[in-house]
């Protein structure tokens, strides 16, 4: 049996700690579909199809330890596991705060289908402070994100901030 799992998020950009989760997860799959979210509401920097190209470049060396597939999502999460033949979703914790919201989420997709299993995985301390949202936020005021993403991500990030 192939073990699937789903690693969702927004990806908006796609940081360091992202990959670090992403490299880990791939020792516990054999394939590992990326959820991208679309979530309109949250009025992301990067379109939907510059999310799912930057992880299709981030992730290509990975492809070797499992099979990698982006695959965009607009709908219920668990809906989604089901749908890409799922067995686990994938998590990574950075803190306490981030335990809370996902103990919540862990139980509330549990009453939704109690075959899918939530793994979580412990950010690297290197990556415990990284947040997308910072991420963009230090891009916007100038300061540098060399550490926080790859040298790709940051000029992507780099460019969108000077159209902007």
């Amino acid at each position: 049996m192939t073990r699937v799992g789903l690693y969702p998020g927004t990806f908006d950009p796609i940081t360091n700690g992202h990959m670090d989760i992403i490299g880990r997860a791939v020792k516990l799959v054999d394939k590992l579909v990326i959820g991208v979210a679309i979530n309109r509401g949250k009025g992301p920097l990067f379109s939907l199809e510059e999310r799912v190209a930057i992880i299709e470049e981030e992730t290509a060396h990975l492809r070797s330890r499992a099979e990698i597939v982006v695959h965009p999502f607009d709908n219920l999460l668990m809906h989604t596991a089901r749908e890409v033949g799922a067995q686990m979703i994938i998590r990574g914790l950075r803190a306490v705060a981030d335990f809370e919201y996902e103990f919540q989420m862990t139980a509330m997709n549990q009453q939704l289908d109690r075959e899918i299993e939530t793994v979580f995985l412990m950010a690297d301390p290197r990556h415990q402070a990284i947040a997308s949202r910072l991420v963009k936020e230090i891009v916007q005021l100038g300061g540098d994100v060399a550490k926080f993403v790859s040298p790709g991500v940051q000029a992507r990030l780099l460019q969108k901030a000077r159209k902007s």
